[in-house]
C-alpha cells in the first residue's frame, strides 16, 4: 500500500474495502467523525464516457480510487471517493459514463449514472473541452436542468485543446432557452491530467456544500469493496493491453481471497461469453494472462501493502452480459 494509506477490510452487505490516510492505521468504516460546522456533502460526477471522471477524482484525491483506460465501460459501478480537508468533506460519486447502451450491461450502467444525482447535493458535469459535443453531453445539461440540480462544470482536457470551450456554454444557453430553466452552473476550465484548474474546481464544489457533520472519518478515501477493487485493478490491466479487441466482453469475479500475516492470494475468474475469447485473454502460451497476473500483482501489493500473489483462471460465460444473476453477482443490476 502507497505511504499514508490503510484499509477497513471487507466485501459487500456493509462490509467495505476503505483506504485511509494513516500510516498502519485501521479505521473502523462504521465509524463517525464528532458534529462540526464544516461543509460537507455528496457530488454526483457524471458526463459521457471518456471525459476523465475516474481521473480528475484521483488527481483531486491524491490517490487512485478508481481505474482509468480509454477504453467505455471502464467504470462499471458508482463508487465513492472521499475528499476531507479543512473546509470539510466532499463525497464524489465517480459514475459509470453514458454511451449507447447495447445489451443488459450498457443499460444497467446508463440507469445508475443517471439515478446518482438523485439525493445528491450537487452535480459536477465533466465536458471534454477538446471534443465537439456529443448528444450525450446535451442530454446531461437537460437532465441537470430537469432536476434543478445545483451543479459545476468542468470543461477538461484543455491541455489536448480548447476549440469547443465556447460551443459547450453556447448549447447550455440554448437548451436553457428551450426548457425555461435558471439554473446557472458553475463554469470552470481546466485539466484531470496536469491539474490545471483544480483548485478552483474544489473551490467550486466546496461553496455548495450544506454546512454539517463529516459523513466519513476523516482518514478514508472510499469505501469501494475490496473485492470490486480488486477486480477492477485486474480489469484494468486486461484494458491496457487489449484496447477494444474484447473489454466489453470481460469481466472479473474475485472468488476467494487467502489472507496469511506474510502474504495474501486472490483467486479470481476472468469471465468471458465466447470459447473463442478465451484464447485472446490467455495469448499465445499464456503470456498475456502472466503479464496481467504480474502487473496486478505488483499494484494491488503496492496498495494494501504486503505481497499479493493472483492467480486467474478464465471461465466461459455464454452472455453473461445477459445473464442478471452474473450481472448481480458482479455488482453491475
Amino acid at each position: 500500500m502507497r505511504k499514508g494509506v490503510g484499509l477497513c477490510n471487507g466485501y459487500s452487505g456493509g462490509n467495505a474495502f476503505c483506504s485511509v490516510r494513516a500510516e498502519g492505521n485501521v479505521a473502523s468504516c462504521a465509524a463517525m467523525t464528532e458534529i462540526s460546522t464544516q461543509r460537507v456533502g455528496v457530488v454526483a460526477v457524471v458526463g459521457r464516457t471518456n471525459v476523465g471522471k475516474s481521473t480528475l477524482l484521483n488527481a483531486l484525491l491524491g490517490e487512485k480510487v478508481s481505474i482509468v483506460s480509454d477504453t467505455v465501460q471502464t467504470t462499471r459501478n458508482v463508487i465513492r471517493a472521499i475528499l476531507t480537508e479543512e473546509r470539510g468533506q466532499v463525497v464524489f460519486l465517480d459514475t459509470p459514463g453514458i454511451h449507447k447502451a447495447e445489451g443488459d450491461l450498457g443499460k444497467n450502467l446508463n440507469k445508475m449514472a443517471r439515478s446518482a444525482i438523485g439525493g445528491a447535493d450537487a452535480a459536477l458535469l465533466v465536458l471534454d473541452a477538446s471534443s465537439k459535443i456529443w448528444m450525450e453531453d446535451e442530454g446531461w445539461m437537460r437532465r441537470l436542468m430537469k432536476d434543478k440540480t445545483p451543479c459545476v462544470i468542468l470543461l477538461n482536457k484543455t491541455d489536448i485543446g480548447t476549440r469547443h470551450l465556447l460551443s459547450y456554454k453556447e448549447r447550455w444557453a440554448e437548451v436553457a432557452v428551450e426548457k425555461e430553466s435558471d439554473l446557472k452552473p458553475v463554469w470552470i476550465e481546466g485539466s484531470a491530467l496536469n491539474g490545471g484548474g483544480l483548485p478552483e474546481l474544489s473551490s467550486a464544489l466546496f461553496e455548495l456544500m450544506p454546512e454539517g457533520p463529516l459523513l466519513f472519518p476523516e482518514d478514508i478515501l472510499t469505501d469501494y469493496p475490496r473485492k470490486l477493487n480488486m477486480a477492477d485493478v485486474i480489469r484494468e490491466k486486461y484494458f491496457e493491453r487489449l484496447h477494444d479487441e474484447l473489454p466489453h466482453c470481460l469481466a472479473i469475479w474475485i472468488e476467494e481471497i487467502e489472507e496469511t500475516p506474510a502474504k495474501w492470494t486472490i483467486q479470481a475468474e476472468v469471465y468471458v461469453e465466447r470459447h473463442s475469447q478465451k484464447g485472446i485473454v490467455i495469448g499465445e502460451k499464456g503470456r498475456l494472462l502472466k503479464s496481467v497476473q504480474y502487473q496486478a500483482e505488483k499494484e494491488l501489493t503496492e496498495m494494501y501493502g504486503l505481497p499479493v500473489k493472483v492467480k486467474l483462471w478464465v471461465k466461459v460465460e455464454k452472455d453473461w452480459r445477459k445473464n442478471f444473476w452474473i450481472l448481480k453477482k458482479l455488482g453491475y443490476a
